[in-house]
């Protein structure tokens, strides 16, 4: 659990004093976690990523402490509100202290690959540390984080034991080489590389992970939830899951009873992890027992090409990327989320499970789910809901935008 030495530079002991517009104070106390570069007024100096900053009203009471980041318009990540605090090892501790009390309920089900610090919902907003076993993936968006990354090491060895340590870089990071002072993504900061991938559980299903080159932090903890919604409805059903990455919903939907099983997705290594993760678990005898097929192919054209062969499932879940990365991409969004309504209801069999997810938070759960309903009554198959479901437990929300995740189930008659 030794963690390598790095040389990182220490924030400024000379904290930097802000005043802000009234709208920005207003959102802060309601518990926005981010200050934008626009919304200050007074700035007593210029810093470093990961100095820290204080925020004071008009009256110079203190509000708030965070993280400054002069690299970004979001200026301030908030750490501490309305109290003051020293922000040092010992307030890392008991944050990451109470983010795993938070997630100890998911060891009781078999699971060990989990959210442990899902960045401004556990109060450490920019990054994400996910637990996948005995190795820890930490993901940095922010050179803010950096001068403080030593305390956050020992925190962790205090409250969360690892056997590995990997670093990961946002894309928007690995771009600013003079703030990284010599960081890399997919870096190990313990002595030993992890050999080869990485199994861990979720509630008793096997899968692997690539945490050094994977998409994200190496898998999409967020679905876990809703993997098992699907697996309580699969028993002898045919089902369908496009996007389907490295095969989470497709091995719950075999594990629940599934007869067959498809999964679609552009990535030849996605699919192939996929064919490698039913092996993993071919001591559970459903999964065993079921027909499995992959399809590298994109979402869009192998949705078309079924329709036109008249191929149809059970249950078809659309579980795509991100559509809309910015605010004028969200039609764009819309748009693509009601062509996949049209396409997976035009390979649902009638009386079968729509399973339709977004992970785009600039588009909103009222607008994603209106989009579908509308699609399903242009294709004559009005829904009928079975539930609406949003962010599981290791993924909490503590403000409007932290809420991405928005997962339908209904019944196409």
């Amino acid at each position: 659990m030794t963690v390598i030495q790095l040389k990182l530079p220490k924030p400024s002991s000379k904290r930097i004093a802000l005043h802000l517009t009234a709208p920005a104070e207003r959102a802060l106390k309601q518990g926005h976690p981010w200050v934008f570069d626009q919304s200050i007024t007074e700035q007593s100096r210029e810093g470093n990523p990961g100095d820290l900053a204080v925020i004071f009203d008009d009256k110079r009471r203190f509000l708030a402490v965070g993280l400054y980041d002069p690299t970004s318009t979001i200026r301030v990540r908030i750490l501490q509100k309305i109290k003051p605090a020293t922000i040092d090892v010992n307030w890392f501790t008991e944050k990451i202290k109470t983010a795993a009390d938070i997630r100890a309920p998911l060891n009781q089900h078999e699971t060990n690959g989990y959210r442990l610090i899902h960045g401004e919902n556990d109060g450490l907003p920019g990054m994400v540390i996910d637990r996948y076993a005995e190795t820890l993936v930490l993901k940095l968006y922010t050179p803010a984080w950096i001068p403080h990354l030593n305390d956050i090491f020992s925190a962790l060895a205090k409250k969360q034991p690892f056997t590995h340590l990997i670093l990961r870089l946002s894309r928007s990071l690995t771009k600013q080489t003079k703030h990284l002072h010599g960081l890399t993504d997919g870096m190990t900061l313990t002595p030993q590389t992890p050999e080869g991938l990485i199994l861990f559980k979720e509630n008793g299903i096997t899968f692997e992970c690539d945490p050094i080159n994977g998409q994200k932090t190496g898998f999409f903890l967020d679905q876990r939830e809703n993997r098992v919604r699907v697996r309580n409805v699969s028993k002898n059903k045919s089902v369908l899951n496009v996007f389907s990455y490295t095969g989470g919903f497709s091995l719950y939907a075999a594990d629940g009873g599934a007869t067959e099983v498809t999964s679609v997705d552009f990535s030849t290594p996605a699919t192939q992890a996929t064919l490698r993760n039913i092996q993993h678990n071919q001591h559970r005898a459903n999964i065993r027992s079921a027909t499995f097929e992959t399809l590298d192919q994109d979402a869009f054209e192998a949705l078309a090409q079924m329709k036109s062969v008249g191929k149809k499932f059970d249950i078809v879940i659309l579980d795509p990327p991100m559509f809309a990365q910015n605010q004028s991409q969200i039609e764009t969004a819309l748009n693509a989320y009601r062509r996949l309504t049209l396409l997976g209801l035009g390979v649902l069999k009638r009386g079968g499970i729509l399973v339709q997810a977004s992970c785009s938070s600039r588009v909103s759960a009222d607008d994603f789910f209106n989009t579908i309903h509308k699609a399903a009554q242009e294709a004559g198959r009005p829904l009928k809901e079975i539930e609406r479901t949003g962010h599981a437990l290791d993924h909490p929300t503590s403000y409007k935008e932290g809420a991405y995740l928005k997962c339908l189930f209904a019944v196409a008659p």
